[in-house]
């Protein structure tokens, strides 16, 4: 303890270190002991305090000693940062002016600590200007690296990654040194900048900073290859660089795992898996990011039994009650078609958060459930958002309830206080194309107060496929081309509708075209689970090992379900060719390929109670619709297909989606 009031010169030197070194050990109420002791102080005493309380976050005590020090010296640049920087939005433009008045402002430090609280005022309710760091920035003087680096990460900060990029261009143009820091902000900012069809763009910018990294011998940093493997995952690079980027750097600790776990989550669920299990194996244990992550892609798995594994290590972490990994649960079990636990989790929630209760709803919209997602709304205790919305209109579309979803559409902004946007927009063109009001949902695109995007003509589409309106038809195929030229989803649907019309020549020109412009249908491609190992099954099998035991037992089948009323649908055959050939097509489709070997490894199949879960890549067609329900009374099995859009859950003759897709 420091009772004895020094005198010296030597003694005020020693007591400023005392102070400062108290300070920097965290021991603040020592620091203010010898501080408040001292029988006379510099400014070295008060900025050595002063720095102590900003940089341990008592802003309280950092300003009100700020405001004594006024009183006994003139503050000098360092005292001015230290409070700056920890005060809030109003001290801060206190501190700002008092700054300017004693000429202080010229100061690079100043000038640093402005930039850094200004772009907090994003933070603190929004307060203030975001502008007011970029005049600071403007009028500085001189400008040292942590000066450029905070403009950076200020804009990255407020979702404008253009403008970080654009400084980072002005800062290497202009012949400044940067370090690791200002690119892992320039990374972080590409993939906010670039997405879409800007996306090659994006990852080109990666490229070229990753370069730049490396012959600047920046790789080593771990930050900076976490935020190299995010950018490249986030604006769709492949993979397999995200992952030699990983194992090319020598210490990863767990951002850098959940980031290499993420860019394999939706891709690529199966190596997800794996990496986590080798996050264990390394020492490592998850966050609960990382279980989200992992939770998200056990979404993509074809059984909820991965989802329930991951579950047990988030329970054994001690992460049970998080709200954010429960949310995850309820999604990954709805995707893996266990509908009943997500509703487990759901009812188990201490609290739920608007997150919570549109995951549910989604879940319920997914598997046809209209009226529970309605009901549920009724009882949600939260303010719904957008996200509630689209969920709501998505469950009416399924079930072709058009009155209840107009009825949402029109009192989203009065009732709830939520704009209609374009996923709106696209819901209640699908509510009303599938009810064959084609006109209506014209006249709603005709009067969206914005441009209507390809989801929205794609709805169209498929709604007049689904009736045969071929000329409303063509101008939404047209759009959808215009839109997305290299999508094939307006080629193939309006060729469709040709055909089912009998105009074949249409749809072979509209093939032609299609050829010309180098578009290629999305092939059908089914997947099933059985004993642990996933089997993919492309349409027309020919590839199969066992095609031939496969073909043999499809056909025996098919011979069944003939005999209980199967009569192939042959109206969308691609071709004017003979009806035989058109049913050979037919039969080869790829989840019925599926089904037949899920019943051929019937003995080891892990489907409990007789389900039998098939997940197709596109949307399920009319003919294989109607062969799931007559199978599923044939074997008296349930027959769960998870197609692009849905869940079908076939039994009984009946499909959950009442024949409404």
């Amino acid at each position: 303890m420091i009772s004895e009031n020094h005198k010296n010169p030597q003694d005020l030197f020693v007591t400023n270190h005392l102070i400062n070194m108290y300070a920097k050990c965290g021991d603040l109420d020592r620091a203010r002991q010898v501080f408040d002791e001292m029988g006379r102080r510099n400014v070295v005493s008060w900025t050595a305090l002063i720095s102590g309380y900003a940089q341990h976050g008592r802003s309280y005590e950092c300003f009100s000693l700020f405001s004594d020090m006024l009183v006994d010296c003139y503050p000098n640049e360092f005292a001015f940062a230290s409070v700056i920087t920890s005060c809030d939005y109003v001290c801060g433009k206190q501190v700002h002016a008092l700054a300017l008045k004693m000429g202080l402002i010229a100061s690079v430090y100043v000038g640093n600590a402005l930039i850094t609280r200004y772009s907090k005022s994003c933070e603190d309710n929004f307060v203030g200007d975001g502008c007011e760091a970029c005049r600071v920035f403007e009028s500085m003087e001189f400008r040292n690296l942590v000066s450029w680096n905070s403009m950076i990460a200020a804009f990255q900060h407020w979702k404008l990654g253009g403008l970080a990029i654009g400084i980072f261009c002005q800062m290497h143009s202009g012949g400044v040194e940067f370090d690791g820091a200002t690119l892992v902000s320039v990374l972080s900012s590409m993939s906010e900048s670039y997405d879409g069809d800007n996306a090659d763009v994006g990852l080109k910018g990666c490229f070229q900073l990753h370069c730049v990294s490396i012959k600047r011998g920046f790789m080593l940093k771990i930050e900076l290859a976490t935020a190299l493997v995010k950018a490249y995952s986030d604006l769709g690079g492949k993979v397999s660089d995200c992952y030699r980027l990983f194992m090319e750097t020598s210490s990863r600790d767990l951002f850098l795992w959940t980031g290499i776990i993420t860019a394999f989550a939706d891709r690529e669920p199966e190596e997800a898996l794996l990496l986590f299990r080798q996050l264990y194996r390394e020492g490592l244990a998850p966050d609960w990011c990382t279980f989200s992550i992992v939770l998200k892609a056990c979404a993509g798995f074809v059984t909820e039994r991965h989802a329930l594994a991951v579950y047990s290590q988030v329970v054994k972490a001690g992460f049970e009650d998080d709200r954010v990994l429960a949310n995850t649960l309820i999604h990954a079990y709805a995707r893996c078609g266990s509908i009943s636990f997500s509703k487990q989790v759901f009812d188990k929630m201490r609290s739920r958060d608007v997150v919570s209760w549109n995951s549910m709803i989604k879940a319920y919209a997914l598997h046809g459930q209209a009226k529970e997602a309605l009901h549920l709304f009724s009882e949600m205790n939260v303010r719904p958002d957008s996200a509630t919305m689209v969920a709501l209109l998505s469950a009416c579309s399924h079930a072709g309830l058009v009155e209840e979803g107009i009825n949402i559409f029109d009192s989203m902004s009065m009732n709830h206080g939520v704009s209609p946007q374009l996923d709106h927009y696209a819901c209640m063109v699908d509510i009303l194309g599938r009810a064959g009001l084609l006109l209506e949902a014209g006249e709603l695109i005709s009067t969206m107060p914005m441009k209507p995007d390809s989801v929205v003509w794609s709805a169209l589409l498929s709604s007049c496929r689904k009736y045969g309106e071929t000329q409303l038809a063509k101008l939404a195929a047209d759009k959808l081309k215009e839109l997305e030229p290299g999508n094939s989803l307006g080629y193939v649907q309006i060729s469709n509708i040709y055909c089912s019309g009998g105009s074949y020549n249409e749809a072979g020109l509209i093939r032609d075209e299609m050829n010309g412009s180098r578009v290629r249908k999305e092939p059908g491609l089914s997947w099933i689970e059985i004993e642990n190992r996933v089997h993919e099954f492309a349409s027309g099998g020919r590839r199969h090992p066992q095609r031939e035991a496969i073909y043999a037992k499809l056909y025996s089948l098919i011979g069944q379900l003939k005999g209980v009323g199967y009569v192939p649908e042959t109206s969308l055959a691609l071709q004017d060719i003979e009806e035989e050939h058109k049913q050979e097509q037919l039969y080869h489709h790829s989840e019925k390929l599926a089904l037949v070997f899920a019943l051929m490894s019937e003995g080891s199949l892990r489907c409990g109670g007789g389900v039998i879960r098939i997940v197709k890549n596109i949307r399920i067609c009319v003919d294989c619709h109607n062969f799931m329900k007559l199978a599923s009374d044939l074997l008296q099995k349930e027959i769960v297909v998870r197609d692009s859009n849905r869940f079908h859950h076939f039994k009984n003759r009946m499909c959950s989606c009442n024949d409404y897709w």
